[in-house]
Formats: structure tokens, C-alpha cells, sequence
């Protein structure tokens, strides 16, 4: 029996696992990410487990700290701050857009993993470098990593692991309900159904939002 763990250790990486329960939340979204499942899926016993994982919250912690690991921070530049800023919120985004089921989980381990440290101290020495006290960066800060992740984690779009005609018929079912409305009560809404259905030319829609960010950053500093 512990010839076979071993083996079954050996095989079964902390990094396997964890490639594997993202690719089944992109899939399937978080709530399909168990151990039981992640056993079946790498054709183990639930006991192996447990070789790198205690339970499922240690593994969600795993999955985070893959997230923030993925984010290639931009070096350094004599760039003024606040395009510095708006690049390393685009680095963040670019790391856990293609994640949207697992996103949230990024704040886990925000000030825990060393990847999320660095992250936060770039962060703040540019809103310190802005003229922000300490505890007011920490503040913005904060909020800017979690409008990210809302971003990201609130897509106003149709589930991405919902079959394509499935998405399709979600969509227009929306656009009906829409400009089904009083056009005397609603007349904004009904004129901008199309865009509310599908909200966005993916890239033009992020990107806005990341000028939003950094643009109301400066207007706090402003004040």
C-alpha cells in the first residue's frame, strides 16, 4: 500500500492538479472543482490527493496563488505614475481574464504569496508616489484590485461553459426583454439593447474600464 502512494505521489504533481482544476472551472465554473472530482479526472484515489492538498481550501489557495503567479509585471519605469499604475492593473487582467470562474480567488493570497506582495508594493509606491498617505493608498489600493477581479468575475455576458447555441438563445432571450419595454419609461434602454446583450467589444470594454480606474485615481488626487 505505500509502494502504490508513493508511485501514485510521484506521478500526480502539486502543479498537475492544479492545471487540472482550472481548466475544469474554465470549463464547468468553480463549483465543479472537488477533490473527488479532480481525483476522477487524473484517475486516482481521493487519498492522493491529499499527498498536496489537506482539503479543498488549501486547494482554492493553490489555484489563487497560480493566478497571481501568472501576472508579468512591467518593470520599473520614468513613466509618470499613474500610466505605470494603469500598467500593472493591465497586467493583472490579462492574468486572470481568461479565468473568469476563478478570479475572486486572487484576493486569497493578494498579501500572502510573494507574487502578490510584489504586486501590492508596486501598487503602493505609486499611490504613495502620487502624493497619497499610507493608509489612504492601501485603501485605493484595494479597491482597484478588486474592481479588477470584479471585472473580470462579473461578466455581464452569458456563462463562458454554457454551450454555444445555449449562449446564443441567452442572449437574445435578454435582447427581447429589453426592447419588450415601455418605450415612453425606458426609451435609453430600449435604444441601447443591443450593446447591454452583448456589452462590449471585448478588448474596447476593458480596456475603458481600466481608464475609468486610474482616471477617478487621479481626480482623488486632484482634490
Amino acid at each position: 500500500m505505500v509502494k502504490r502512494n508513493d508511485a501514485t505521489r510521484g506521478r500526480l504533481s502539486r502543479e498537475a492538479i492544479v492545471v487540472g482544476a482550472i481548466a475544469l472551472a474554465d470549463a464547468e465554473g468553480l463549483e465543479a472543482v472537488t477533490i473527488r472530482r479532480l481525483a476522477q479526472e487524473h484517475g486516482v484515489t481521493p487519498m492522493a490527493m491529499y499527498w498536496h492538498f489537506s482539503d479543498k481550501d488549501s486547494l482554492l489557495d493553490g489555484l489563487a496563488e497560480h493566478l497571481i503567479e501568472a501576472v508579468r509585471l512591467p518593470e520599473p519605469s520614468d513613466a509618470p505614475w499613474h500610466d505605470q499604475l494603469r500598467e500593472i492593473l493591465l497586467a493583472f487582467l490579462v492574468a486572470i481574464r481568461p479565468h473568469p470562474a476563478i478570479a475572486g480567488l486572487a484576493m486569497r493570497r493578494i498579501l500572502t504569496a510573494e507574487s502578490g506582495l510584489r504586486i501590492a508594493e508596486r501598487v503602493l509606491g505609486l499611490l504613495r508616489e502620487a502624493g497619497f498617505g499610507a493608509g489612504r493608498a492601501a485603501e485605493i489600493g484595494t479597491f482597484l484590485i478588486c474592481s479588477v477581479i470584479t471585472l473580470v468575475g462579473a461578466d455581464p455576458v452569458p456563462s463562458p461553459w454554457q454551450a454555444g447555441e445555449e449562449r446564443e438563445q441567452a442572449k437574445r432571450d435578454k435582447r427581447a426583454r429589453l426592447e419588450s419595454l415601455s418605450p415612453t419609461r425606458y426609451p435609453n434602454v430600449i435604444a441601447a439593447a443591443p450593446a447591454l446583450v452583448v456589452c462590449r467589444d471585448e478588448d474596447d470594454y476593458f480596456a475603458l474600464n481600466l481608464d475609468l480606474l486610474v482616471q477617478g485615481v487621479r481626480g482623488l488626487q486632484r482634490d
